[in-house]
């Protein structure tokens, strides 16, 4: 096994200023369009894009997010939702995953947190409604939500336990910015959540019944960024990282049988240690982690670690922003520091 060059030594305490760098690097990949592409062909999905946004708040450049968010809503279908995958204005992917639009929601409450701009929430209200109900339309009687609508508008009938975390910290973040607002509150939303929230708590025969997911680490940290698990649970969870996933001196592995260290797995499961309260073990993943990235600190999607080789040798723009976010969730470098770790509501 291989450690990529250590540039971060053990016990530091990494400066604002490395991330507002990284940050810089997102802005610096965003179209005219507002469009923020996440991989080497230029193209992205809503996903993707929606975590960059955060990334640019943090960087204080409202200008940048407002672009970012204008794409959203000129490119946002009909029913609510975003396709797949775009290349800057053209959608290339098809089907409608329903747990990449309703994100908008937490960058949004994000950007409220740094720019205090409650008109922009105001603006952004009838893109996010429309994005949490497309999902919430389809929501099982048991609280599940399916992953995705194909191309023919039909209801692909599996469903993820990591794409319900997701929609549960959205529609949380949603129903906080209605408070915000001074809307009434939706009672619909308010069912939803405690229905989604109780099967993400009890997934036993809900979830992965047409592939079985659990080979990816996402499903074992995902569930604690939910925002609904109980210390115990969390503790499980962690457990399981540790156990299947994590390499030592490195970070997470994104797929339990590849010698394949991700930045973003990495990072996401950091934000998972900072909500259990395991802050110096977030601190020294991060630190791990950081040292997958190029001679200006912008991280690589990962590292294999048998070839001794960042791999690919891609530096996504949601990568950079998982990471930033993982790193406020630690020190609380901008206002927006608490969006993933505490509970909006």
């Amino acid at each position: 096994m291989h450690l990529p060059n250590i540039k971060f030594k053990k016990n530091i305490t990494p400066g604002k200023d490395i991330f507002l760098r990284i940050a810089q690097s997102i802005k610096t990949n965003q179209l005219d369009s507002g469009a923020i592409p996440s991989n080497s062909d230029l193209s992205h999905d809503p996903w993707d894009h929606i975590e960059a946004i955060m990334g640019l708040n943090f960087l204080n450049d409202k200008e940048s997010s407002d672009l970012a968010f204008k794409w959203l809503k000129n490119n946002q279908n009909k029913d609510g939702s975003w396709y797949a995958k775009y290349f800057n204005n053209d959608p290339i992917e098809l089907n409608k995953p329903t747990h990449f639009g309703p994100y908008i929601s937490v960058a949004a409450l994000h950007y409220y947190k740094i720019f205090s701009d409650k008109d922009k929430l105001l603006e952004l209200w009838e893109t996010i409604d429309s994005a949490i109900d497309f999902s919430l339309n389809l929501q099982d009687s048991n609280g599940t939500i399916p992953w995705s609508v194909d191309k023919n508008n039909q209801i692909e009938n599996d469903f993820l336990l990591t794409g319900a975390s997701s929609i549960l910290k959205s529609l949380e973040c949603a129903i906080a910015i209605s408070k915000i607002l001074d809307l009434d509150s939706n009672k619909k939303w308010t069912k939803a959540y405690e229905l989604l929230a109780y099967a993400i708590k009890n997934p036993k025969g809900l979830f992965d019944k047409t592939i079985d997911r659990s080979r990816f680490s996402m499903d074992w940290y995902y569930p604690i960024i939910s925002g609904v698990l109980s210390d115990s649970e969390k503790d499980k969870y962690i457990k399981k990282i540790y156990k299947d996933f994590y390499i030592e001196g490195i970070g997470v592995k994104c797929v339990v049988e590849e010698p394949w260290v991700t930045v973003a797995e990495t990072s996401e499961f950091i934000v998972s240690l900072v909500i259990s309260n395991e802050i110096e073990e977030a601190k020294k993943l991060l630190i791990e982690v950081m040292n997958i990235s190029d001679l200006n600190d912008i991280p690589y999607m990962g590292w294999q670690y048998k070839e001794s080789i960042f791999w690919p040798e891609e530096k996504p723009s949601w990568t950079a922003a998982a990471l930033i976010l993982a790193a406020d969730s630690i020190y609380d470098f901008s206002s927006g520091s608490d969006i993933l770790k505490e509970n909006q509501l």
